[in-house]
């Protein structure tokens, strides 16, 4: 879907467009609800500020991208030229970011144990079609990072227990990973790249930019 200013990001189509108003996002917001017709509650959500519309496509029924949600970003990319807003994931652009999901992921010794607890605290839920006791978490809003669990092999008191995952454009992520390394990180593995580059900062608080290539089929 590059060719129509949409990037796959984790499990997701994910599109931007800089505005001049919140009343053009809305508007954006309207016509890409129109052109998917009675699957836009099912497939679309939309997220607009007064300088920029988010645009991301799943099928809530499976948690996944499916082939209607392809036509649907082909539905929405014509619709949005039509009305001149050409859609892009914010990669080489004046834009202030990237397109991108962020992820909160836990190691445990005990995934059924803990997972009780965060999914309270947190008043998240389960993920559609999994509802396992070591599955991930999700907000049922759809605001917060979905949260995700680690298994480990023994107790590592010495070591961060939580990292960030930071899911981008596979054309975006060598320049994140630049950025990150130039701001005074460290690279602590690439052996999975491009799935993974595993980063850390001056006092070893890990994040993985991470990417579908080498993980999504």
């Amino acid at each position: 879907m590059s060719s129509h200013g949409w990037r796959y990001v984790l499990g997701t189509l994910q599109a931007s467009v800089p505005v001049g108003t919140l009343v053009d996002a809305i508007s954006l917001a309207a016509d890409a609800a129109a052109a998917c017709g009675d699957d836009a509650d099912r497939h679309l959500r939309v997220d607009v500020r007064a300088d920029m519309a988010f645009l991301t496509l799943q099928s809530l029924d499976h948690a996944a991208v499916t082939t209607r949600d392809v036509e649907l970003a082909r539905r929405i990319s014509s619709a949005a030229d039509r009305a001149g807003f050409p859609l892009g994931p914010g990669i080489g652009t004046e834009a202030p970011r990237s397109v991108q999901v962020v992820e909160i992921a836990i190691d445990a010794l005990s995934i059924s144990g803990i997972r009780p607890f965060w999914k309270a605290v947190l008043a998240y839920a389960d993920e559609a079609g999994a509802d396992g006791p070591e599955d991930p978490l999700v907000d049922p809003l759809r605001q917060g990072p979905a949260l995700w669990f680690q298994q480990m092999d023994r107790a590592r008191p010495q070591r961060n227990r939580l990292h960030l995952d930071v899911s981008v454009p596979h054309d975006e992520a060598p320049r994140r990973v630049e950025a990150a390394l130039a701001a005074g990180g460290r690279l602590v593995s690439a052996s999975r790249a491009p799935a993974f580059w595993v980063l850390a900062d001056q006092e070893g608080n890990e994040a993985c930019v991470t990417t579908w290539q080498g993980r999504d089929g």
